[in-house]
């Protein structure tokens, strides 16, 4: 076994045999990027309308989104209240008891929800933790940077439509973390297995799909290892290096890496019940002090939010905006949110999965949350501080672009987009807030790894099984991308992480519109037991 290891470390870094004529990245880059341009030409297939490219991918995700919430009668909206009641902890007593008592269930013991053991309601985490797992790997730079590309390319009104975008993903996380529980399994150690793999396996198999959802499962896990490896890792703490190194003016990352993997290290041993326990904490920590800031900023400039406002829903519906019109606006709001709150990727459900509870539909309405904190809250107050301090301050044009995208400043000619011009923002109204936004963008990313690593480490043990070495060499292998993101530039390895997250949405969709008659069961099963009058 101590052999495979070697060959596994060998053959994910090859580089160490190549000559030293190239550096590490170099060689990572000439290497990886005729593969990682294949996959993201496949993945982010473009299709124009009104002259933008918009990928396939983002379609697929709005019209699922679109059919989730129109099959579910708008239960993003109508079931808010007892999403946050349960979340609170109000409903855990029925949550922990038994399903044919509580919900009336005339056929005990029957397929409802196959893990329920009988001596005690199972589960690793609450509903609390399970959200803030989940929202720790959503919240971060989607939020900081993803915001401010919109608005740059379509204005003030992509906000509206990431809004829009934003409670329209809240019923596809509902369907997912639903049928995430649903589906899971227990291992012997007691421990909680479950997501998009287990689901496309057994739920479809119930459908009478068995070979179909087992192919999609194994594609999944593969593009949920990916994914964790690059995006969910790699990315992260690139980015949080770069703005350490800008911050501190540092020209290597490489021991901020190493110090970065050893906190991560500490935390992702633990498994779920740790990283739980820790994000419960950060998160809402994260939350607080970014819209407490943009919150400080809008009340500094309370004289201009009305006009800012009015400039946002203007732009929203403006014939004559920058990029296509209205259409071309709904595209770009659309697109950044859905790159934002990652509903329909299927990624959350995996956390979700782990949570204590006895109904699957209760952690479903929870996990509907992620999309009204992620993309409706954080991501607007973002978009307001950017619009009200531009409205003051005159930083940019909106329709000043270079071919990249990103705006130029008005008064220092730079070219700016992502987190730098959010940074622009937020120090305009408050002198040396990149201190903040640098400890900001560390802490997303820290998060994001924390919860990126479960996930990651769900697909590697669906492939290779839930053996103790198999444990310790993902892990292994996740703390040395943790030093290798931090202290290199690895532009086609991130491509491709990209593509891979998002490949995930295509055999995830479709177990998800397969299985939504049976995520209905459940809601109406749950809301039966809460006394909610929505039963119907």
């Amino acid at each position: 076994m101590k052999k495979k290891l070697l060959s596994l470390l060998l053959l994910a870094f090859p580089m160490f045999s190549f000559a030293q004529e190239m550096s590490m990245d170099e060689k990572i880059e000439a290497q990886f990027k005729p593969f990682a341009d294949a996959v993201s030409s496949v993945v982010f297939y473009p299709i124009s309308i009104v002259g933008i490219n918009v990928p396939i991918v983002i379609i697929v995700l709005l019209l699922g989104a679109l059919f989730f919430t129109l099959y579910f009668k708008f239960a993003n909206i109508t079931l808010m209240g007892v999403a946050f009641h349960a979340t609170r902890g109000k409903y855990d007593k029925i949550d922990h008891h038994s399903v044919d008592e509580a919900a009336g269930d005339p056929t005990p013991g029957g397929d409802v929800f196959e893990s329920v053991q009988a001596e005690g309601v199972i589960g690793e985490v609450t509903h609390f933790q399970a959200l803030t797992a989940a929202l720790s790997a959503t919240v971060g730079l989607g939020n900081i940077a993803g915001v401010a590309v919109a608005i740059a390319i379509g204005g003030p009104g992509a906000t509206i439509w990431m809004i829009v975008a934003g409670f329209l993903g809240m019923s596809t996380k509902l369907v997912e973390a639903t049928l995430g529980v649903k589906y899971r399994e227990v291992g012997e150690d007691g421990k909680i297995y479950g997501g998009p793999m287990y689901y496309l396996k057994k739920g479809l198999k119930e459908k009478k799909l068995g070979g179909l959802g087992k192919v999609l499962a194994g594609v999944y896990a593969v593009f949920v290892i990916g994914g964790s490896f690059g995006g969910g890792n790699m990315f992260q703490s690139n980015q949080a290096a770069a703005q350490f190194k800008q911050l501190f003016g540092l020209d290597s990352g490489f021991f901020f890496g190493i110090l970065m993997a050893i906190l991560v290290g500490i935390v992702i041993i633990g498994g779920i019940k740790r990283i739980g326990r820790v994000t419960e904490k950060i998160v809402p920590f994260m939350g607080i002090m970014f819209v407490g800031a943009a919150l400080v900023i809008i009340g500094m400039n309370i004289t201009i939010l009305p006009d800012a406002i009015v400039q946002i829903w203007d732009g929203a519906f403006n014939q004559t905006s920058v990029v296509g019109g209205l259409i071309g606006v709904m595209i770009v709001g659309f697109q950044r949110a859905a790159f934002s709150n990652e509903a329909g990727v299927g990624s959350a459900s995996i956390a979700h999965a782990a949570v204590k509870t006895r109904f699957p539909a209760s952690e479903g309405i929870v996990a509907s949350i992620g999309p009204f904190v992620d993309t409706v809250i954080i991501c607007t107050m973002t978009a307001l501080v950017i619009v009200v301090t531009n409205l003051k301050s005159n930083l940019f044009n909106y329709s000043n672009l270079d071919e990249g995208g990103n705006v130029i400043m008005n008064e220092t000619g730079k070219h700016l987009g992502g987190v730098d011009l959010t940074s622009v923002a937020f120090d305009s109204a408050i002198p040396n807030f990149s201190i903040l936004l640098t400890i900001a963008v560390i802490l997303f990313a820290f998060s994001t790894m924390l919860s990126w690593s479960y996930y990651g480490i769900q697909g590697w043990k669906y492939l290779f099984g839930k053996s103790k070495i198999v444990d310790i060499t993902y892990k292994t292998l996740f703390l040395i991308f943790v030093v290798i993101g931090a202290s290199s530039s690895l532009g086609s390895v991130i491509e491709f992480s990209d593509a891979m997250i998002f490949a995930m949405v295509f055999p995830n969709i479709i177990g998800l519109l397969l299985l939504a008659p049976k995520v209905k069961v459940e809601l109406k099963r749950y809301l039966t037991a809460v006394g909610h009058k929505k039963t119907k």
